[in-house]
């Protein structure tokens, strides 16, 4: 599009000449301030972007190519002819489209109630066949206890407000208030969970919140700037949300059933994985990543389809949780 516009307002021009050279160059100076790593457009693309914007997918725009000497320079045969006059293409019809479907996924969760207006404003605005019935869904869960904490939670981060949160763990028999700095809301599995620093704790504290209780602002509480943790990296070497900041990532083997190795070569566990062995006895892979209660719940997903090789202590944990899974079903 920074292309389109750039092509549009040289062909606009009536006081420039722009031959080829001169539209490329317009277009990579743009392309350079917008991006600095960028390398650029070559001819071709730039002959590809002139032939799109004169198709009916693009604008039909008026184009006229004038020879100067043995060269051409390209100018608009209508003077007042812009794209930014003319109405939505079928391609920019179907990006906005394809934006609302993801900008969709919000609605019903505070603090997005604006989205389902909007929606409609932009498809009643544009035509975009208000009301069609969906071709993308994604996995949400509307009824999930604790969204409506989602507002106050994602302008405390926006604001750098410290928080006291009353928060009651499926372990505790009472909810504890915790003062926090919050800094990311981040979900996983259709849960949300607040990622905050504990001044009590010193430390990262996760928190879901289909398990706060409340959540109110402390303005006596410094808010203490998160200047030691790029959350990029941070999940980076785990499935899930649950980590401390010492943890290390261990190296996992993992042995798959034949009938599940095609579902976990096209499915990675972690973007860590690696094929070790691959035939028809079944599938070893390698993993790069910190254990957690996350990944014991996904590799018991697998059932019998899966068994831990290294190390011995996950190897250990998840035959733990064999055993006891079996001692919930006794045989009469």
């Amino acid at each position: 599009m920074l292309r389109y516009q750039v092509l549009n307002r040289c062909f606009r021009n009536t006081g420039r000449r722009y031959f080829l050279e001169d539209l490329l160059d317009a277009c990579n100076d743009a392309l350079h301030a917008f991006n600095p790593k960028t390398e650029g457009i070559k001819r071709r693309q730039l002959f590809d972007d002139i032939r799109f914007m004169r198709s009916e997918s693009g604008w039909n725009v008026p184009l006229g190519m004038y020879k100067a000497g043995k060269r051409v320079y390209y100018r608009y045969t209508d003077p007042d002819f812009s794209i930014e006059n003319q109405p939505l293409n079928e391609t920019e019809a179907l990006h906005l489209q394809s934006a609302l479907m993801v900008l969709s996924r919000f609605k019903g969760i505070p603090p997005f109630d604006w989205v389902s207006e909007m929606v409609v404003k932009l498809e009643t605005a544009f035509n975009l066949r208000p009301g069609a019935h969906e071709v993308v869904q994604f996995d949400k869960n509307e009824y999930l206890k604790g969204q409506h904490f989602l507002g106050a939670l994602f302008a405390a981060i926006y604001y750098q407000q410290s928080l006291d949160v009353a928060y009651q763990s499926f372990t505790a028999s009472e909810p504890t208030t915790v003062t926090i700095s919050p800094y990311l809301l981040k979900e996983y599995h259709n849960r949300w969970f607040l990622i905050g620093y504990s001044s009590v704790h010193n430390a990262l504290t996760t928190m879901a919140l289909d398990r706060i209780i409340s959540v109110a602002e402390n303005s006596g509480a410094p808010f203490l700037e998160n200047t030691f943790v790029n959350f990029d990296e941070y999940y980076e070497d785990v499935v899930g949300v649950t980590r401390k900041m010492d943890d290390v990532a261990q190296k996992v083997l993992l042995y798959f059933h034949p009938q599940q190795a095609p579902y976990i070569t096209t499915k990675p566990i972690h973007g860590s994985q690696k094929t070790v062995r691959l035939d028809a006895d079944g599938l070893v892979v390698s993993l790069e990543i910190i254990l957690n209660f996350e990944l014991e719940q996904l590799l018991l997903s697998h059932g019998e389809r899966v068994a831990v090789l290294e190390p011995p202590a996950l190897r250990q944990r998840i035959a733990e949780r064999l055993h006891q899974a079996i001692r919930a079903y006794p045989v009469s």
